[in-house]
């Protein structure tokens, strides 16, 4: 049996146009649905609002800056939880096979979001 190849994780935000020929797998990881947005414009594959920071949690972070080092280790203990593990191991389960998963969020700045620190523990446990 052939090792199964690593998919490609990448995030975007869930108002850019989808493009078809680099997405793959597309997947909403936000806990809300995001305002304004239709279901047919997002162009999801699936969502995974179990995956996300809790609403306490994300409400604490309110993405301050300042907050993001205590909010990712907050974060990734989360994940930790028998929930978090069981959320990841269904996201990693929707993305199997794909060459790429977009993990899609509706936040201003995904480089001080949770797509971030979500995406590096799925690089760090994919198979």
């Amino acid at each position: 049996m052939a090792a199964q190849k690593k998919p490609k994780i990448q995030v975007r935000r869930v108002y850019e146009e989808p493009d078809p020929g680099s997405d793959g797998t597309r997947v909403l990881v936000d806990r809300v649905w995001p305002r304004g947005l239709a279901k047919e414009a997002a162009a999801l594959d699936a969502w995974h609002k179990d995956v996300a920071p809790s609403t306490e949690l994300r409400k604490w972070y309110g993405h301050d800056p300042d907050r993001f080092d205590d909010f990712a280790e907050r974060y990734r203990a989360e994940l930790a939880t028998e929930e978090g593990e069981q959320a990841i191991a269904d996201l990693l389960e929707t993305a199997s096979g794909a060459g790429t998963l977009t993990l899609l969020t509706a936040v201003k700045d995904p480089s001080l979001g949770h797509t971030r620190v979500l995406a590096e523990e799925l690089k760090s446990r994919a198979p």
